[in-house]
């Protein structure tokens, strides 16, 4: 026996022949490698990954409302609306003054100084009565003057006599047909306002109860119709008559506004004689006993 035969095997020999075949027909080994981006751990590495402010805009975009927050916010919506021009309503008067000139400021102010004075006046005119007839030896006589002269008064006021003074005359042009009733309405508020003791419209007395209604292409003053152009004569003070007609967003300014055309004359002698039938009361009695 020879020395190779006694030496063992190199790892050939070693092996079964049908192991042998086998690894030789199989591939060999390759070890397990996970793909990149796969596995269970890839969304959460993926999410460790971002940064704190990109979580967060993930999670405010794309927004996720409720029925309920969207009727929230349309409720707050409209309040704050509301609210907005509610307080732009309210401002809108302080804005007008805000924006007059000096000199419109000026002029209104001292219109509120006169229309002080003449409360003033009247109150002392009261008093002044009041101590004549304290004082007077003959108190009755001095009654009896004083009514006849309150009577006079009254008339005026009342439209029963005729009366003459002071005063201005307005004429107002009213070539497209604008102006409407509730635009004379407020002239004459705003001349009674300024101390007007008379007022004749188009040869219609105002009074007290007097009302202005639309009549197609004119205006019914009292049921009375008139037509452009619209004549006021005025008893007053015309140092107060006409500014309070002039300031701003005032009574010239809205009439000019709707393209009618305003003219106010002063005179020292202004007649209203237009008259108006005394007309008991239906139903108020006097309270004196």
């Amino acid at each position: 026996m020879s020395n190779q035969d006694e030496q063992p095997g190199n790892g050939q020999h070693d092996t079964p022949p049908e192991q042998q075949r086998l690894r030789q027909e199989l591939p060999e080994e390759v070890p397990a490698r996970t793909a990149a981006g796969e596995g269970p751990g890839t969304e959460e590495s993926s999410e460790s990954a971002l940064t704190g402010r990109q979580r967060l805009a993930q999670g405010l975009w794309p927004p996720r409302f409720t029925r309920a927050q969207l009727v929230v916010a349309l409720l707050l919506f409209g309040l704050g609306f509301g609210l907005a021009v509610q307080v732009a309503s309210n401002s809108s008067g302080d804005n007008a003054l805000r924006g007059a000139r000096q000199e419109d400021l000026v002029r209104i102010l001292d219109e509120l100084d006169d229309r002080t004075q003449r409360l003033e006046d009247e109150k002392q005119g009261l008093e002044k009565q009041r101590q004549e007839l304290e004082n007077s030896s003959d108190q009755a006589e001095e009654a009896r003057r004083q009514t006849a002269e309150k009577e006079k008064q009254l008339g005026i006021l009342a439209g029963t006599v005729a009366a003459q003074g002071p005063g201005i005359t307005i004429t107002i042009e009213d070539t497209k047909g604008t102006v409407r009733p509730d635009m004379l309405l407020d002239a004459i508020q705003e001349l009674r306002a300024a101390g007007a003791e008379a007022i004749e419209v188009n040869g219609v007395r105002v009074v007290a109860n007097t009302y202005l209604t639309d009549s197609g292409k004119g205006v019914d003053v009292d049921g009375n119709k008139i037509n452009t152009p619209y004549r006021f004569k005025v008893i007053g003070k015309p140092q107060d008559l006409e500014p309070a007609l002039n300031i701003p967003g005032g009574v010239v300014q809205t009439l000019e506004k709707e393209q009618a055309t305003v003219t106010i004359d002063r005179s020292d002698k202004i007649v209203v004689d237009a008259l108006r039938a005394a007309k008991a009361p239906d139903y108020a009695r006097s309270s004196s006993r």
